[in-house]
């Protein structure tokens, strides 16, 4: 990697940083390629049970470089094949089979905002700044913001953030339900992987389903929700050896006690 730092620990935390502080970890073509690398080892590599996005430096990331915008307004064919290039990493993305958690260390706009978005949470320094800058620059979004924005905190709230094109602090993203936490900016690695180790002793394959269901379930009428859930927990059982394991151990912990 050029552009980013990619670590994995021993218990299945793995670790992507965003380095190259000096373009506020901007994006470019290399980091998409770089973006797609990580997320083809994290959708293979088994013994990754979480993933942290994070930026080093004072931004986590501005959106698109401006060696690749002024190109890119000048051929709006070349603006299209890389805006659905990086929309179909975002939804790659949203659609890991492990919990992500982008962790934001400073300024987050634009493509860098609409990246937080992709991921399962958002943890933020109190002193961060993010949100969605298009429309100040008479430009609408087209990295998701516009979707991924209401479905996480309510349509009115999503309108009002991306229309006045402001930036919220990390205290003011918590308070509104944007970020799950704001924490000190020395506290944030911690916070984050702490929130991580929450999940990594927990079945991948289980995790996997649990987030797909939830996923594809966001927008259904309840009936048709909790249809999905009986369908999708009938093949999970039926596919995986884990829940059948699991409700053995359980057992035993349980005829223990007794």
């Amino acid at each position: 990697f050029k552009t980013a730092r990619y670590e994995k620990t021993p218990d299945g935390i793995a670790r992507f940083t965003l380095a190259t502080p000096d373009a506020l970890n901007a994006i470019d073509e290399t980091r998409i390629g770089e973006m797609e690398a990580m997320l083809d080892d994290v959708e293979h590599d088994q013994r990754v049970r979480a993933l942290i996005l994070t930026g080093e430096g004072r931004a986590f990331c501005v959106g698109l470089h401006l060696d690749l915008l002024v190109p890119a307004f000048a051929d709006l064919d070349l603006f299209d094949r890389i805006l659905r290039r990086l929309a179909d990493g975002l939804l790659r993305l949203e659609r890991l089979p492990v919990p992500t958690i982008c962790a934001i260390n400073g300024l987050a706009r634009a493509g860098g905002f609409e990246t937080a978005l992709a991921c399962d949470f958002i943890l933020a320094a109190e002193d961060a700044r993010l949100g969605d800058n298009h429309a100040q620059a008479g430009i609408m979004p087209g990295g998701g913001a516009t979707q991924r924005l209401a479905r996480r905190i309510g349509m009115q709230r999503a309108k009002e953030i991306v229309f006045s094109a402001r930036l919220l602090t990390g205290i003011e993203a918590a308070a509104c339900g944007l970020v799950l936490e704001a924490v000190p900016r020395e506290n944030l690695m911690a916070a984050a992987e702490k929130l991580a180790r929450s999940f990594t002793a927990n079945s991948r394959p289980c995790l996997a389903a649990i987030k797909e269901t939830m996923r594809e379930g966001a927008e259904l009428p309840i009936e048709q929700g909790v249809a999905l859930e009986l369908r999708n927990f009938k093949h999970y059982t039926g596919a995986f050896p884990d829940a059948r394991a699991g409700f053995r151990k359980v057992l035993q912990d349980v005829r223990r006690e007794k």
